[in-house]
C-alpha cells in the first residue's frame, strides 16, 4: 500500500524498513558498520559507487556532495531500521533512500551469495507532523535496542533498569551516542541544528531517556513496530 501523503520539504518522517523474508538484515559487524557508513555516503548529491566504496576513509573524508537529507535520529536493529529525517529538497528522502537500498542491497546480495529483493518492499514513512510525537520519537528510536536484550520491556515495562541503561550506554548502532556527548566520526550522520531543540543539554537527554525507561504501561505500549502509536498523558 502506497503512502496517503507527499513528503514535503521542511517536514519531518519516521522512516523505516526491514528485510523482506524476516531474517536478518545484518548478520554480523561489519555488516553494520557498512550500513552505518551507506547512511553518510548515500545522503548526498554526488554519484556513488555502489561495487567500489572508500576503505580506510573516515566520514569526512568521502565526497559526497550536497546533503539530500538531514537525519535527526537513527537506529539499526536485527531486522530492520529506523531513521527520524527531515526532506531538505525536493525528492531528497526518495532519492536517499534509493540510494541507501540499492548500495546496501548489493553488498549484502554479494557477501552472501543471495540474489533477489532484499528489502520488503519501499520504505514506509509515518509523518511526524506533531510536537509531541516527535519528541517520542527521539524516544523510541533511541531505546528499540532494549528490545534486543527483553523484547517484551514494552509492555511489561523495565525489570533491570541498571542492565538496560548499560546496554544502551554499549549499543554504538544508534545516535544515542551522539546525544550523550560521545565524539565519533559517525556524528556526521546527524544533523542535530535541523531538528527542535528539545534537549538544552546532554543532562536533559539523559533524564529524557530515565523517564521513559521507567515509565510504566498504562493500557497502551510504548508503541508498535512501524505504527507510530504513542502513548499520551
Amino acid at each position: 500500500m502506497g503512502r496517503k501523503f507527499i513528503l514535503s520539504v521542511g517536514e519531518i518522517y519516521h522512516v523505516y524498513n526491514k528485510r523482506g523474508d524476516s531474517n536478518l538484515l545484518f548478520l554480523d559487524i561489519e555488516d553494520k558498520n557498512r550500513f552505518l557508513k551507506l547512511l553518510f555516503l548515500c545522503n548526498g548529491t554526488a554519484p556513488v559507487d555502489f561495487r567500489e566504496l572508500p576503505e580506510g576513509e573516515t566520514f569526512g573524508e568521502m565526497e559526497r556532495g550536497e546533503a539530500l537529507v538531514d537525519i535527526g535520529a537513527y537506529v539499526l536493529m536485527p531486522t530492520h531500521f529506523h531513521l527520524l529525517i527531515k526532506e531538505k529538497q525536493e525528492g531528497g528522502i526518495s532519492k536517499f533512500m534509493s540510494k541507501l537500498s540499492t548500495a546496501y542491497s548489493m553488498y549484502f546480495n554479494k557477501k552472501y551469495e543471495r540474489i533477489g529483493c532484499l528489502f520488503v518492499g519501499s520504505f514506509k514513512a509515518k509523518h511526524a507532523d506533531k510536537d509531541e510525537y516527535l519528541k517520542y520519537l527521539f524516544a523510541y528510536i533511541h531505546l528499540n535496542p532494549i528490545k534486543i536484550i527483553d523484547p517484551l520491556w514494552k509492555q511489561n515495562g523495565i525489570n533491570d533498569f541498571d542492565g538496560a541503561k548499560g546496554f544502551l550506554e554499549t549499543y554504538r548502532y544508534s545516535s544515542y551516542y551522539d546525544y550523550t556527548g560521545l565524539e565519533r566520526q559517525e556524528s556526521l550522520i546527524l544533523n542535530k541544528f535541523a531538528f527542535p531543540d528539545y534537549f538544552e543539554n546532554l543532562n536533559n537527554f539523559k533524564i529524557f531517556i530515565n523517564e521513559w525507561l521507567l515509565s510504566k504501561p498504562e493500557g497502551e505500549t510504548f508503541g508498535r513496530e512501524g505504527e507510530g502509536s504513542y502513548p499520551h498523558g
